[in-house]
């Protein structure tokens, strides 16, 4: 396992969550800087697997990227890598929710029913969905609860978007 690495991409997730949570002020630069030190890290090492640098440090590897919306190329690279992964070596849900980020920033509907945003009534909203009657197959294939569990979830506020 690398350590170096590990311990480097959990940083950048610290400071990534700590300005997302709003005890930071927000930088518009942080996801750049960020996405561009994880092509480093994948340049050096591929896919950052729970293998390679652990089950946290892979998690926070896939959450540095779902927030690099500016380089939807480099989010489908990572999330053509991660699918070419060994199983458990990458989570199903991570792959799942990357899919899903990309499509939306593609403008596609999306597969799993994971991203949300507020409508202009300020109400909690899913993005549409491709093949809505299979959506729960999908989605338990990929480790994920029933979409009407998800969605309660999100609008008790009882998770994070």
């Amino acid at each position: 396992m690398n350590n170096r690495l590990a311990e480097k991409i959990i940083q950048m997730a610290k400071a990534d969550q700590k300005m997302r949570k709003g005890d930071g002020k927000w930088d518009d630069s942080l996801d750049k800087k960020n996405a561009e030190r994880m092509k480093e890290i994948i340049g050096e090492i591929g896919w950052p697997t729970r293998g390679k640098v652990g089950k946290d440090a892979s998690f926070y590897s896939w959450l540095l990227v779902q927030h690099a919306d500016h380089d939807v190329g480099f989010q489908k690279a990572c999330l053509d890598m991660m699918k070419k992964e060994e199983d458990g070596e990458v989570g199903r849900n991570e792959i799942a929710y990357l899919e899903d980020r990309v499509r939306v920033n593609e403008g596609k509907p999306t597969l799993y029913g994971t991203p949300f945003y507020r409508n202009p009534e300020g109400v909690m909203t899913c993005y549409l969905v491709e093949d809505p009657a299979n959506l729960d197959k999908r989605r338990k294939a990929m480790g994920l609860e029933s979409f009407a569990e998800y969605e309660k979830s999100i609008l008790d506020k009882k998770i994070g978007l």
